[in-house]
């Protein structure tokens, strides 16, 4: 009986190992739905595919920042301020 449940409890650890290997690769293997946001002063619709460790919302507080510098979303823009997150329909 005890070897039995040793026996269980090692293939429920291996089990859930491999799950969660499996979901690390997996999620490191998708791409994040694009980000689109608008400002008064850009013309049309800026759209961003965030990089693995940024969200929309990281994004969006970029572009606002107006001492912020480095990256190169919406074409280059140096507009900073004044940027809204939209619906990328």
């Amino acid at each position: 009986m005890v070897k039995t449940r040793g026996i269980v409890l090692i293939v429920v650890a291996v089990a859930g190992l491999t799950a969660a290997v499996a979901a690390r690769y997996i999620v490191a293997g998708e791409t994040k739905e694009p980000c689109c946001f608008t400002n008064q002063r850009f013309k049309g619709v800026c759209q961003v595919s965030p990089a693995e460790d940024e969200s929309c919302g990281s994004i969006l507080a970029y572009l606002n920042n107006p001492k912020s510098s480095g990256k190169v979303y919406c074409g280059r823009t140096d507009i900073r301020g004044g940027w809204q997150q939209v619906s990328c329909e």
